[in-house]
């Protein structure tokens, strides 16, 4: 039996509402930062997913090379096999990544469309399966599949020109719609006595 009292929802919604009701700033600089980073990111698509595949490929490098260490370190732990080919796999795919980011960047567009035709796929067969038990929502997740759907058509029927572009653009309009969530947050937690910034 835990020692540690366990926190119920509202106690936890309270404490991140609070938490952002006292760095309402630093949640406001924040998304200001994301929103002109998705900006610049939707002007120059290619420099963004250029950027974006030799950021992944440096966690992919970084976590390869921790987890052998980690590994080597625990060699009597069971399923040590599994991790060394895990920690190599990671190391690996890093490497091939920073070596040749614009070929990285070709096979991510590749995965990002193979997601949106199977995540549209299962999205819209589950609203339609689960529509009784999902009512009033099942309409959007319908809607979310149709569009996941649209988007693989898009950069499928503009290949081989898309496959510069996608990635870069759905990055910069990710970080646009998390600043401005971020930016509509801190400003509906600023305290009304702290009114200027």
């Amino acid at each position: 039996m835990s020692q540690f009292p366990s926190a119920t929802g509202s106690e936890i919604a309270g404490a991140f509402t609070k938490s952002v009701r006292n760095h309402w700033k630093a949640y406001l600089i924040e998304g200001i930062i994301l929103v002109l980073l998705g900006i610049a990111a939707i002007v120059v698509p290619l420099i963004a997913g250029l950027a974006a595949t030799v950021f992944l490929g440096w966690i992919l490098l970084l976590s390869g090379i921790l987890g052998l260490i980690a590994t080597f370190r625990a060699q009597h732990a069971p399923g040590f096999g599994w991790a060394i080919l895990s920690a190599i796999a990671a190391l690996i795919a890093g490497a091939v990544l920073l070596w040749n980011p614009l070929a990285g960047l070709l096979s991510l567009t590749f995965i990002l469309i193979a997601f949106f035709i199977i995540d549209g796929s299962l999205m819209i067969i589950l609203s339609i399966v689960h529509r009784r038990e999902l009512s009033g929502r099942w309409e959007w997740m319908l809607f979310n599949g149709i569009i996941d759907l649209i988007l693989a058509a898009i950069i499928i029927s503009g290949m081989p020109g898309t496959l510069a572009w996608a990635f870069g653009l759905l990055v910069g309009i990710d970080l646009l719609f998390g600043g401005v969530a971020l930016i509509v947050m801190a400003t509906e937690a600023r305290p009304s006595s702290n009114a200027a910034f």
